[in-house]
């Protein structure tokens, strides 16, 4: 039996990612970090999402911020 390997992101959801980095950044860092339009042009967090749930490439680059952010805490 082979064991898959630990994957950081499981369990937490893109919704919950995103308002942990809105509460950490603000839509202003968050924009200065990952230069997406839904963080510059009247942000919020449900068209944040479905702008992300779109678009692969931008949600990655989400995903690593969170990852970054979450080493670092550690």
């Amino acid at each position: 039996m082979t064991v898959a390997p630990k994957n950081p992101l499981h369990g937490v959801t893109l919704e919950a990612m995103l308002i942990e980095l809105h509460a950490h950044y603000g839509w202003e860092g968050l924009a200065e970090r990952v230069d997406i339009r839904c963080f510059k042009s009247e942000p919020s967090i449900k068209s944040s999402l479905t702008f992300l749930r779109r678009t692969p490439w931008a949600r990655e680059k989400v995903e690593a911020l969170f990852l970054r952010l979450r080493k670092g805490r550690a």
